[in-house]
């Protein structure tokens, strides 16, 4: 669907609601009026930067902005759902256009709205908890494609490192080792396979485990 075949659905889903429309005006691609109220709306194939930044200039001439798009083919994919959110918070709506063989379907999505953001004290929470668990700033921001360093593997390589320099131990005498919170569901639960159960309560290294004091040697305290 190319931009130009939004407009006409755009245009008779804004004239049943009683507005009168024209296409290009200042550099909108629509504008529409009715008893003294102005709505502006930008018209593109897909939601990108472009359309935003569009969107946001036209705010300088009213607060009803509209970003028309044809419609996602999956509604509830996570970048879909993200580009909503950042309209919201610009304060934008967002209108959908999908293509039907019994007559094009207009959606307004989200109307351009005040936004406030809904805090999540779990999120919160497990933000700080995270920072505080770990033991330093091992981690460059911005890094991908190589591992991080979290509390949980942080925990578990020193699981691995007791191991290395004990032998098979038992599991009282890991944790008093160790001394960390998760030491019980770090071994039973061996997320990395790092660790084998010997017996009832008795636990060793793997050669994975091996592998990852190596892998992540410049990580460990001396």
């Amino acid at each position: 669907m190319q931009e130009t075949e939004l407009y006409g659905p755009v245009k008779e889903f804004l004239t049943r609601l009683g507005f009168d429309v024209k296409g290009e005006v200042s550099g909108c691609d629509v504008v529409a009026t009715r008893d003294g109220e102005v709505v502006v709306v930008e018209l593109k194939r897909t939601m990108n930067l472009t359309l935003l930044l569009q969107g946001v200039d036209r705010q300088r001439m009213t607060d009803s902005v509209y970003l028309a798009v044809a419609a996602p083919k999956n509604s509830r994919q996570r970048r879909w759902q993200e580009c909503l959110r950042l309209c919201r918070m610009l304060g934008l709506g967002v209108i959908t256009v999908t293509r039907r063989r019994q007559g094009d379907w207009v959606e307004v999505v989200t109307d351009p709205e005040p936004y406030q953001p809904r805090r999540s004290a779990g999120r919160r929470l497990r933000l700080l908890q995270e920072f505080n668990e770990r033991s330093g700033d091992y981690n460059v921001g911005g890094s991908t494609r190589r591992p991080l360093m979290t509390a949980y593997r942080e925990e578990a390589l020193q699981i691995a490192r007791y191991l290395e320099r004990r032998g098979p131990s038992r599991l009282r005498d890991i944790r008093t080792g160790v001394g960390g919170e998760k030491t019980d569901s770090i071994l039973q639960n061996n997320v990395y396979g790092w660790f084998t159960r010997l017996s009832r309560g008795v636990y060793a290294l793997t050669p994975m485990g091996e592998k990852a004091l190596s892998t992540y040697q410049s990580f460990l305290q001396p």
